[in-house]
């Protein structure tokens, strides 16, 4: 292979990116494809987008617009195609080179055509596909992934990041890496286009990264299917391809109040203030319920996060260590009777002796061990697999009152990447690598809903193609500086494209060193997304934190505050994930999904719209006490904070201290919230209190029966 070659292979294998597109003439009948070259020159395809750009399937140098792998060797194709019409919406291409004969079969509706490439030789399988796409120069693209950037996950909340919702300028790996774990293989243009890939196989887009005005785009596999969508606006296309792959699962609304939980919860003989335990739970459970309790602050989930079991990993055959969690099934009791719901951590493996009958019935797939460990991670393409391993696990926790469970591990952390190792159905690991989080929660789902009916939750933060209709997702573990902050902000409307519309972040980043400004902040936004959960700060609480003072009292004002403002927004919430999976709306909206012809809307994404009526403009900085706020046209906003109202389509200023999210209200809108500056001045008040525990435990009147 000479030079040229090589650098032109090297090129478009790592940028592995597949994308094309294709478009409708104004009337409804089907649309041929424009192929724009001659003789032996690269296949060039124009296609007419009457809802906005027109589409180049194009060539650049070396490159040319479509190509397979075969044996290392990129097969471009030439010419134009033969052309045989199947029905009035069918269509199939033919090309004839040397790479042999290339086939594309679509089929076309009023508003996307679907597409299929592969050889005529059913005997060579291409290991990917290639196709190059024109970029306007100012066309803006997402979707794809949760996280900023691609690569180790700490970069997306690097110091100085610049990168933001746009994918413009990145390369992007289409294949899940821990822990921040969301993608979807679609994404929207400002071109009101969108391109959904099929399937299942890795693969890679470049969006003008290496070329400023070229989408290279690659996906492995001996086929290549995949769908270009147009509609009149990014919404529209967002909600259909959000139903496609859906619906979404709609929780029931306990579970959109706010959650509180540890990374590992201690059973100690003394709470955080000296006073002799008599609870007959978990200590730190039981100090966290009364003094939230005490305080006002209100609570409708608490997980409890691994370990929670026996065994070196707190995670042996599904059994509880009830030295941790002493009289575990009565606990959840006593929480039920404070309308606080009871979740739990679970992974894909399973240990103790259940992992030696998943080894002896291979149940399990070949995974990454953690520290010599017996683990045995399931292969959830067996059905009798996934039926014992729900049996056991899930649904034995859910028939004692678990209502929920947060589902990790299923990026990379276990899973092997593979073409040399099988599925019990016969695919290969690689193949298997991004489907593995949906099989997972459906699993889960699988196993609980008969017992739970539609009272629970399931909280995954993998994610691909066709999970959301089994449950939410969280951000993963997440980063705690600033750019932490701003990184969740980033994703969460990124998933709101993809169609996760239920999701959550840890408030105040998940390691152990919180900022503080920082966690105000991130309450705040908490407040004001689909999901809003708390922990794990430090793996304490903010009357016991471990720095001075370690009783924070700033801390828990604001926590207090956002849960109490949580409450009113709970009804609000509910109704917009409803809508979220009968329409595909999400919750979080970028301004661009509502209003796409104001160019400020694809400029600020620290701005969302949260459902139809609430605009949240999100501080994400140290230090800064001022923000300028664009507010759409169209509408009267209402600063919630000082009740002014404002005409849209103006920048507004406004004060901004470290407890304070700005949001504004549409005119007109039926929402009935607080007086935000009498709730927290109260917050502040209420919080300065402390409580005596040993008061608190007397009014329980624990009945162990």
């Amino acid at each position: 292979m000479n030079t040229n070659a090589k650098k032109s292979m090297t090129s478009l294998v790592n940028s592995l990116a597949l994308l094309f597109f294709i478009g409708f003439t104004a009337c409804s009948n089907p649309q041929k494809l424009m192929f724009l070259n001659n003789g032996e020159s690269y296949t060039k395809f124009e296609i007419e987008n009457r809802y906005g750009n027109d589409i180049l399937i194009t060539s650049a140098d070396t490159l040319g617009s479509v190509g397979f792998i075969t044996e290392g060797k990129i097969n471009w194709l030439k010419g134009s195609p033969e052309i045989k019409k199947n029905s009035e919406n069918e269509y199939t291409y033919i090309w004839k080179g040397d790479y042999g004969r290339v086939i594309l079969d679509t089929k076309e509706s009023d508003k996307e055509i679907l597409f299929n490439f592969k050889l005529a030789d059913e005997n060579v399988k291409p290991s990917a596909w290639i196709i190059n796409t024109k970029a306007e120069p100012e066309e803006y693209f997402t979707g794809i992934f949760e996280r900023v950037v691609d690569g180790p996950q700490d970069k997306s909340w690097a110091k100085g990041i610049k990168e933001g919702l746009n994918l413009r300028g990145q390369r992007i790996d289409v294949k899940p890496k821990p822990t921040v774990s969301a993608y979807a293989p679609f994404y929207i243009s400002s071109g009101n286009y969108a391109l959904f890939v099929k399937g299942t196989w890795p693969g890679v887009i470049d969006f003008c990264k290496e070329y400023e005005d070229m989408v290279q785009i690659s996906f492995e596999g001996p086929q290549f299917s995949f769908s270009l969508m147009m509609d009149e606006s990014p919404a529209e296309l967002v909600k259909r391809h959000a139903l496609e792959t859906g619906p979404s699962f709609a929780p029931p609304k306990w579970a959109f109040g706010p959650w509180r939980w540890r990374d590992e919860h201690f059973n100690n003989d003394k709470y955080y203030d000296g006073t002799k335990v008599n609870s007959p739970y978990n200590s730190q459970i039981t100090e966290e319920i009364l003094l939230m309790a005490a305080y006002d602050i209100p609570c409708t989930a608490y997980w409890i996060d691994r370990p929670w079991g026996p065994g070196v990993r707190g995670f042996d055959d599904y059994e509880i260590d009830y030295n941790r969690l002493p009289n575990f099934e009565k606990m959840i009791k006593w929480l039920d009777s404070k309308n606080i719901k009871t979740m739990l951590w679970i992974g894909p493996f399973v240990m103790g002796k259940m992992a030696d009958t998943a080894a002896a019935r291979g149940y399990e797939l070949e995974s990454n061990i953690w520290r010599n460990a017996r683990q045995a991670l399931i292969d959830f393409t067996n059905e009798e697999a996934c039926k014992w391993w729900g049996e056991n696990g899930p649904a034995k926790l859910a028939k004692i009152g678990v209502k929920g469970f947060k589902l990790d591990r299923a990026d990379g952390e276990k899973l092997l990447d593979s073409l040399n190792l099988f599925t019990s159905i016969g695919t290969s690991y690689r193949e298997n690598y991004n489907d593995y989080p949906r099989q997972y929660v459906k699993a889960t789902f699988d196993a609980v809903r008969p017992i739970l009916g539609n009272d629970f939750i399931l909280f995954p933060r993998a994610q691909y193609t066709g999970s959301a209709r089994y449950g939410g997702m969280w951000a993963g573990d997440t980063g705690n500086p600033p750019e932490g902050l701003r990184s969740v902000i980033i994703g969460a409307q990124r998933c709101a494209v993809m169609g996760y519309p239920v999701w959550g972040s840890d408030a105040g980043g998940y390691p152990k060193n919180i900022n503080r400004e920082t966690t105000k902040r991130w309450l705040g936004f908490a407040c004001f997304s689909p999901i809003m959960e708390v922990g794990p700060t430090n793996n304490r609480v903010f009357w016991d934190m471990n720095y001075e003072p370690s009783f924070d009292h700033e801390l828990l004002a604001v926590w207090r505050f956002y849960t109490k403002l949580r409450m009113h927004l709970v009804d609000y919430i509910y109704d917009h994930a409803k809508i979220a999976s009968e329409t595909g709306m999400p919750i979080i909206r970028p301004l661009f999904l509502e209003y796409p012809e104001q160019k400020e809307s694809w400029k600020d994404w620290t701005t969302y719209k949260f459902g139809n009526d609430i605009l949240v403009s999100v501080v994400w900085e140290e230090g800064k006490t001022k923000k300028k706020i664009y507010l759409p046209k169209g509408e009267i906003w209402i600063d919630q904070w000082d009740k002014k109202e404002y005409e849209g389509g103006q920048y507004v200023e406004v004060e901004t201290p470290d407890y304070k999210t700005p949001f504004f209200v549409r005119k007109g809108a039926r929402l009935t919230l607080p007086d935000l500056n009498g709730l927290y001045k109260e917050s502040v008040e209420r919080t300065k209190i402390k409580y005596d525990l040993k008061e608190l435990e007397t009014k329980e009147n624990w009945q162990l029966k």
